[in-house]
């Protein structure tokens, strides 16, 4: 007899009187002498569930793990870090109830000025994060990149490494960070850059400073020294990148431009010009100068620094 059955005769089951059934696991048409009343077919399923049963005292746990981790954030000793408290109506709730009502409400009477970093962050992510708290996860981010740039520039892979961090986070910042690249060109785009420099550098900065590998851009000027095109020339990795001056001075020429500025990041944070940078600005500056072309400048970002080859003596 097994298991199955031992636990099921154990409870007292019988064949059932004629007449009671005409389906499932009791039937009116079972021999008299079948164990219990039960059909041929339903000994059979009992057979086959005993099969897929772990052995007595074998220990057991879920083919996978749970997405979500189990917390003590809803204790009342414990929810969030704050407990509960009681409202107006006497419900008690965590104590972060209404807490996205309220940061919002005090960002749109108030600015961003006051607001630290944190709060900025925690707002960003309502829109990827729905109804849970999302103080600890800015929190988190900022400190793994340092600060808000860091953290709207973080690439996806590192970012994913941060607990509570989703695709959903990493396509909210992504499009916080378009949003601010595009506010900060669109202060140079057809304008003389000479006269507003300090744009071009903060431009600049938003665009390349955080990034975690090198990438060369090149600003094309028209002959009033008015940008007219900012273009990525290459990517790179994390302390090189490849340039190759044909294909600028070609670029150029098909934009009509005059002149250029050279920009680069090292993600280093240290903006130094490396004996490599000083020889690729170089051979540039040959190219260029064959067909009338003038290189302004070829400033080196770093994260709190720039560096300016015509300020060092590297152009002439």
């Amino acid at each position: 007899m097994s298991k199955i059955w031992d636990r099921i005769a154990g409870i007292g089951a019988k064949r059932p009187e004629a007449g009671a059934g005409q389906g499932g696991l009791f039937r009116n048409d079972v021999p008299p002498d079948a164990p219990g009343g039960f059909s041929e077919a339903a000994l059979k399923g009992l057979d086959e569930l005993e099969a897929r049963l772990p052995p007595p005292g074998a220990e057991t746990r879920p083919a996978s793990q749970p997405s979500y981790r189990q917390t003590a954030r809803l204790k009342a000793d414990a929810a969030a870090g704050g407990g509960l408290v009681r409202g107006e109506d006497g419900q008690a709730r965590p104590h972060y109830w209404g807490h996205r009502e309220r940061l919002r409400q005090r960002f749109l009477s108030g600015g961003h000025a006051a607001m630290p970093e944190y709060e900025l962050l925690e707002m960003l992510l309502f829109n990827a994060i729905p109804r849970i708290d999302t103080k600890p996860l800015a929190k988190r981010l900022l400190a793994a990149f340092g600060d808000l740039n860091g953290v709207i520039a973080a690439p996806q892979a590192r970012l994913l490494e941060v607990d509570g961090a989703t695709e959903k986070v990493y396509y909210q910042l992504r499009l916080a960070e378009a949003f601010a690249h595009r506010m900060a060109r669109a202060r140079v785009m057809q304008r003389h850059v000479l006269s507003s420099w300090d744009a071009l550098m903060e431009y600049c900065k938003t665009v390349m400073a955080h990034r975690d590998t090198e990438q060369f851009r090149v600003l094309y000027l028209d002959r009033k020294n008015n940008l007219v095109a900012d273009e990525a020339q290459a990517e790179g990795t994390v302390d090189h990148v490849p340039v190759y001056p044909r294909e600028i001075v070609k670029r150029a020429l098909e934009l009509n431009a005059s002149a250029v500025i050279l920009v680069h990041n090292h993600p280093s944070g240290d903006p130094s010009p490396s004996n490599e940078d000083i020889v690729m600005t170089d051979r540039i500056a040959d190219a260029c100068q064959a067909v009338g072309i003038t290189i302004h400048d070829h400033v080196v970002i770093g994260k709190a620094e720039n560096a300016s080859f015509r300020q060092l003596g590297y152009l002439g």
